[in-house]
């Protein structure tokens, strides 16, 4: 960041001295400089051009022949068309390369917000599989890099308890559980429940092809099944009281929580504070039932309440059935309105998937009507499906990559390719048992994040766990490199005393690797406005990639010269505290040997 507004001050003052002309700071578009040019910042004088009155390239020309008149920190400029590459003095540089702090990121944040940051959002029908980890991974990776700019965040969860997909788990349980429990099965709790909620769909689907055959239209028979119309009971049964429903509802929303905190455990994913729609849904009829009275909402002829979203450019939606229950989109008012009275949040970002857009669309249009203080200050982080060589995942067919069978599939394949490289011999069994986990969930996390949030991912376990390329493991790898050598250099080869900063020149390897570093603020930042974590995976990997550049072509421990082996070793030292640093926002550790 110092760098960057240190050339922001030089060229607002080179404007101001050409051409009688002040352009703030902020209007200046400088961004890092890439890879194959020469150079770590790069001004883009098209937006000057206009205000200016002259060609961007003749203004790039002009602003570099003044730069290295009026700067001694300014050693080079290259003017491609209207694009300015700025190269600093190596001094400078390696004037940041003092002792390492820890990273302190608070100033970047004008002005800190109170954020909180919903994800995860299970359903107590099924265990989590690859798409919720898609969505645990970004939301845990947004609240920390939002945390690291200076924000006051906030972890919530919703657990999705109750609800007609609940009611037919249950129902399944009853026609076919024979009192089993996961203890009894040895199956895990959120895997055993799950396994009902499937049972539930094949028969129903079979009760509906019967019924389509019978009565001619596949429709009708979709809402006249049998299964479907216990499971509608029971639902009405339980928002009543019913005690034999709740106690039922009850025993089995534990076996599932018990299986959730699990696997969160297992993926290094907390919260700050959980809801549960059981406990918040009444308090959305409540506001639902307000508006209704103040005009805002209507009541059809069945009694069902509606919103006309029409105006908004969406549609009407329903937010009371005419037997009294609620819908989805109930309990989210009633959540927003409690978490407001209780955290007075400046913001709220919904980590969901895509295919929930119409319902956020919607659901902040009802809170701008209901006029809430805080509907304005709603977002949603949409991210895209990930998907398999053999297609979209589907719940009630019992197709989805369950979460924990996942990892456990992961953590062999690291201990495979652990096994190969051959470096591990000395480890004892927990040893390794710990590092093939932190690869497993390495790979796993970076494959998930490295993508931007909006796209959509195929998913290849095989190549996201690569020691090579893109990955996480590549990057783990990386930092055990560093660190390996780092334990076994010597205090007299580290002083930073005796290293004289002036007189040393830095390679093309180090100064690759020394932009890299400088640049990470403004990484961090980009990555903090624009909610995706995807570009510090792209700056690890950048920063793991100089860095072996650096370590293949230049001797490091070996150099013979004082100056430059502390410089390497510094260089190095940093390098590893950057990593560490950048893929602690990711979720990621890092092990010290591999």
């Amino acid at each position: 960041m110092q760098f960057k507004k240190k050339l922001q001050k030089l060229i607002q003052k080179a404007i101001q001295q050409m051409y009688d002309f002040h352009i703030p700071i902020a209007e200046l578009d400088l961004t890092p400089t890439p890879s194959h040019f020469l150079g770590s910042h790069t001004l883009t004088t098209f937006p000057l051009a206009k205000a200016l009155q002259k060609n961007p390239e003749k203004i790039a020309t002009e602003i570099k022949d003044w730069l290295l008149v009026n700067s001694k920190d300014i050693v080079g400029c290259q003017v491609i068309k209207g694009f300015l590459n700025v190269t600093f003095a190596d001094k400078l540089w390696l004037s940041k390369l003092g002792p390492i702090k820890k990273h302190s990121e608070k100033a970047l944040a004008t002005p800190a917000k109170n954020i909180l940051i919903e994800f995860s959002q299970p359903n107590t029908n099924k265990p989590q599989h690859l798409g919720h980890l898609r969505n645990n991974f970004l939301g845990h990776a947004l609240a920390e890099i939002m945390k690291a700019v200076g924000h006051k965040v906030c972890k919530v969860n919703i657990i999705n308890d109750r609800g007609i997909h609940i009611c037919k788990s249950m129902i399944a349980y009853q026609k076919w559980g024979n009192n089993q429990t996961p203890a009894s099965t040895g199956i895990k709790g959120d895997h055993f429940v799950g396994k009902y909620y499937v049972l539930f769909e094949k028969a129903y689907q079979k009760q509906v092809e019967a019924l389509a055959d019978e009565l001619g239209d596949k429709e009708k028979a979709a809402t006249q099944a049998p299964l479907l119309k216990a499971a509608q009971s029971m639902l009405q049964k339980w928002e009543l009281g019913d005690k034999k429903v709740l106690g039922l509802w009850e025993k089995m929303n534990n076996w599932v929580y018990e299986g959730f905190q699990a696997t969160y455990e297992k993926i290094h994913i907390s919260f700050d504070q959980v809801d549960y729609e059981s406990k918040i849904y009444l308090d959305g009829k409540k506001i639902v039932s307000e508006g209704l009275e103040k005009g805002i909402f209507y009541q059809k002829e069945n009694a069902a309440i509606w919103v006309d979203l029409q105006p908004e450019g969406l549609d009407q939606k329903l937010l009371l059935r005419s037997d009294g229950t609620s819908v989805y989109i109930t309990q989210d008012i009633g959540l927003i309105e409690k978490r407001y009275q209780t955290h007075q949040f400046e913001k709220h970002i919904y980590v969901v998937g895509n295919e929930q857009n119409y319902h956020f669309k919607a659901l902040f249009a009802i809170m701008k009507k209901l006029q809430k203080p805080y509907a304005n200050h709603l977002e949603h982080l949409a991210y895209g499906m990930v998907n398999l060589p053999q297609g979209k995942m589907k719940s009630r067919e019992g197709t989805t990559v369950d979460a924990d069978n996942l990892i456990a599939d992961m953590i062999k394949v690291a201990s495979q390719q652990t096994s190969l490289l051959g470096k591990t011999k000395d480890f004892t069994a927990s040893e390794l048992h710990q590092l093939h986990h932190l690869i497993a969930l390495g790979a796993l996390k970076y494959f998930l994040l490295k993508i931007n949030p909006e796209k959509n991912i195929l998913f290849d376990p095989q190549t996201s766990i690569d020691m090579q390329g893109n990955t996480g493991p590549f990057i783990q790898y990386t930092y055990a490199r560093i660190h390996t050598m780092l334990s076994k250099t010597s205090p007299t080869e580290f002083d930073l005393e005796a290293w004289e900063q002036d007189d040393a020149k830095l390679a093309p390897e180090e100064q690759a690797i020394v932009t890299q570093l400088v640049h990470f603020n403004d990484t961090l930042q980009q990555a903090a406005a624009t909610y995706n974590p995807a570009l510090l995976c792209q700056y690890a990997y950048e920063l793991a990639k100089a860095y072996n550049r650096l370590y293949a072509n230049l001797p490091i421990r070996q150099e013979k010269n004082a100056i430059l082996r502390t410089t390497r070793l510094y260089i190095s030292a940093h390098t590893a505290h950057t990593l560490q640093h950048t893929m602690h926002l990711l979720g990621i550790h890092l092990p010290e040997r591999m």
